[in-house]
């Protein structure tokens, strides 16, 4: 008779059986010698919160600082016609710098950009100039993925800033601390938003460091400024470099971006690098804020900089200097040239004096006292402290205004002849005379309309366009007056082309098509 409670029993007897005969073989084969059951893991601190909490104090104000910050950093694109390399790597000091080109080689658009920050609820947005520096346009992309059309206002290629514009209200914005008082040492985070854009995007960095040094004059903008052939050698020279150095990662696309204090406070404008690869080397710029600040109030109110102006050219004194001044340590700035009708001339400034204080603030170096002039604006009346042969001395100086915008220019212009401004070009037009046609080197017999300024960094200008360029052509319609050029001028509607053709005294002719600016 079957029984299932004992076939039962027999199947799970064989089973263990058969079990108990697969480890034994399993054992003596060796299969199992390397089983070893998970031990317990640790998970208490080994060190005391007590003992780290200045480290870990520190770690949570780096998570507030970017937490507070980063809404208000924009990630900003731009499109430009493209331009072909020109430098070495070692140049290539500003990292989102477009390159040299060949105006007339068609190329296809570049997209490039950096970031930028709102300085307003309604929209202004501060960058380097050489992050929207000839684009023909601007997007601006926010923290929660919105982008806007962007308009520029204005630009100061002489510092490397540039304040840009969206239409809207509401926005998140940074607050301005200063770069005047801060110390080698201090902490500093460098917040970029570069958006690399494909498969990578990086759309948020922070990178935390410390100030390296302060007052860097690395002669970046002014080796930029004279590459390009729409300035002068005389407009390169008003370029101001008093750079922040520090540690803190900078890497491509966060120009532009804010380098901020433990408080949150932007004390500074990511700006550059130097660097053999192109990318971070150990060695990070920025513009003072202060500076840039100033800059930014000029191109938002104006639309352009007025820059004071004291009249000299100058250096930084070495110790052979300092020794022959009479100073017992190497600071200060040496008057090397006093220009002619200038503010420094009218308040007594010699060459070979040597400025050691400007409104009681110390000169430590020749950037410097380029940078505490800069702060200023025209007419302010400063004290600048000096020592002539070993003497201080004091003097009351009103600081003019630079010419480097036409309408100071052409105040100095020694030609007699009625001058017309041409705004929205960024030219000044005389009609020829007989003496300003042999003062600009044509024919006495020569007629019709000269430039006799070119606004440094104006449409004008940065198409080309020269002092004492003759037009005898614009738009097809033959020029013999500045009526006529206003007359065609008149006719076109902002973003349209303006087709000049110009003689050279050279016997040259030229074509220059400028975009009518909004």
């Amino acid at each position: 008779m079957f029984d299932p409670l004992r076939a039962k029993t027999r199947v799970l007897l064989y089973a263990g059986l058969a079990f108990l005969f697969g480890v034994g073989l399993a054992s003596g084969m060796g299969w199992t010698a390397g089983m070893h059951a998970m031990p317990a893991l640790l998970e208490e601190p080994q060190v005391s919160e007590a003992e780290v909490k200045p480290a870990l104090d520190l770690s949570d104000a780096f998570v507030r600082i970017a937490e507070e910050v980063t809404p208000a950093v924009v990630r900003i694109q731009t499109e430009r016609r493209a331009r072909t390399a020109s430098r070495s790597p070692l140049e290539d000091f500003f990292f989102d710098r477009r390159r040299g080109t060949d105006p007339e080689t068609p190329t296809p658009p570049q997209i490039s950009g950096g970031s930028g920050f709102f300085i307003s609820q309604d929209g202004y947005v501060l960058t380097n100039n050489h992050v929207v520096d000839g684009a023909e346009s601007i997007t601006v992309f926010l923290s929660d993925g919105q982008q806007y059309p962007a308009e520029l206002v204005g630009t100061d290629p002489t510092t490397d800033v540039a304040v840009i514009r969206v239409d809207g209200s509401g926005f998140p914005r940074l607050s301005f601390g200063t770069s005047d008082g801060l110390r080698v040492g201090e902490w500093v985070l460098a917040v970029g938003n570069p958006g690399f854009g494909g498969g990578t995007q990086l759309d948020y960095t922070v990178t935390a460091g410390i100030v390296s040094a302060i007052g860097r004059p690395l002669n970046l903008i002014n080796r930029e400024l004279q590459r390009d052939p729409a300035f002068s050698e005389g407009n390169a020279s008003w370029a101001i470099e008093d750079f922040i150095q520090t540690d803190a990662v900078i890497n491509p696309g966060n120009s532009g971006g804010p380098m901020v204090n433990l408080r949150g406070q932007v004390v500074g404008i990511n700006s550059a690098i130097a660097s053999q690869t192109g990318y971070y080397q150990g060695y990070g710029f920025a513009i003072p804020i202060d500076l840039a600040r100033r800059v930014s109030e000029d191109l938002i109110e104006y639309g352009q900089i007025r820059r004071p102006w004291l009249g000299i050219s100058m250096r930084s004194l070495d110790a052979l200097d300092a020794e022959s001044a009479g100073l017992d340590r190497v600071f200060g700035a040496m008057v090397q040239d006093v220009t002619p009708g200038g503010p420094a001339e009218a308040a007594g400034l010699r060459q070979g004096d040597v400025i050691v204080r400007l409104g009681g603030e110390e000169v430590a170096r020749s950037a410097r006292l380029q940078q505490l002039i800069a702060l200023r604006r025209p007419g302010d009346e400063v004290a600048i402290e000096i020592v002539r042969n070993g003497d201080p001395r004091t003097f009351q100086v009103r600081l003019g205004e630079a010419p480097i915008n036409d309408r100071t220019a052409v105040a100095s212009a020694p030609v007699e002849s009625e001058a017309h401004t041409v705004d929205r070009l960024g030219i000044n037009l005389r009609e020829l005379t007989p003496d300003l046609a042999d003062a600009a080197g044509f024919d006495q017999r020569a007629r019709g309309v000269v430039v006799f300024d070119v606004q440094p960094f104006g449409p004008a200008s940065r198409r080309g366009m020269a002092r004492f360029d003759r037009i005898a052509e614009l738009n097809g319609a033959e020029i013999a007056s500045v009526e006529d050029v206003r007359r065609e001028l008149d006719r076109l509607q902002p973003g349209q082309i303006a087709r000049f053709v110009v003689d050279r005294a050279d016997g040259s002719s030229r074509i220059i098509n400028i975009r009518i600016p909004s």
